[in-house]
């Protein structure tokens, strides 16, 4: 018997598989179509699906439902390359499949101990949202900053004290002042990972010299993880 014709077998779209193999779903659907053809597979049957186009307007496609054997065949004629990535896929949606539904108590004690476990759960998602809080609130603040911006209105937007920013980013090796000068200046490194950038201004003084100063700017990428690591979030 065919993986398709059996009752409640997990199948995949021409579309799960266009993904898989990096192609065209139209030419996903051109191959399946010349391999029913053949008789190389079974002719699969064609629904109708609505997904979201590349704004997020709906848009219906048609796409085939493929059981698994004729899933290796597709892909083998398509991409060999990429079967393994279909071996992990189907390993997913049979999983998926045979995962047990939810159940309900059948006594007391079982009540008793699904309510503590969704206790548990629950707990441990507040536990989770607490952790991601500081983040959560560095991105926020990053939403309504634009651009790259002078270290004390980057202070304003971390709702800090200027001076306190000013000496976590010395202390913690973003700025520096050279010896005998008055300006900060951004360690290489900083600027190498775009978290921080100067900025070079040419003042003309009335005698006709000129006199050039540098400022270091604070990124969006700077602001955010400077937001981070002085409300202790984990960057990795």
């Amino acid at each position: 018997m065919n993986d398709l014709t059996m009752p409640g077998a997990p199948t995949m779209s021409s579309r799960e598989i266009a993904e898989l193999v990096e192609s065209r779903h139209d030419d996903v659907k051109r191959s399946i179509e010349r391999l029913a053809a053949r008789g190389v597979i079974v002719q699969p049957p064609l629904a109708d699906v609505q997904i979201p186009d590349s704004i997020g307007r709906p848009r219906v496609v048609s796409e085939y439902r493929i059981c698994k054997r004729d899933s290796y065949v597709i892909v083998a004629q398509l991409s060999p390359e990429f079967t393994a990535r279909l071996v992990d896929r189907w390993q997913q949606l049979e999983q998926q499949a045979t995962a047990p539904a939810f159940a309900i108590p059948q006594s007391m004690s079982e009540a008793l101990r699904l309510a503590a476990d969704l206790a548990e759960d629950r707990d441990r998602l507040k536990q989770e949202v607490a952790a991601a809080a500081p983040k959560v609130e560095a991105l926020n603040r990053l939403a309504v900053a634009g651009g790259a911006m002078c270290i004390t209105d980057a202070a304003k937007n971390l709702q800090e004290q200027p001076k306190r920013v000013f000496e976590w980013m010395q202390s913690n090796g973003w700025i520096y002042r050279r010896p005998g000068g008055a300006t900060w200046t951004a360690y290489q490194d900083k600027l190498q990972r775009g978290v921080l950038e100067h900025k070079i201004t040419t003042v003309h003084r009335n005698d006709g010299s000129e006199k050039v100063t540098t400022q270091v700017l604070v990124t969006a990428k700077g602001l955010t993880e400077i937001a981070q690591k002085m409300r202790g979030a984990d960057l990795h």
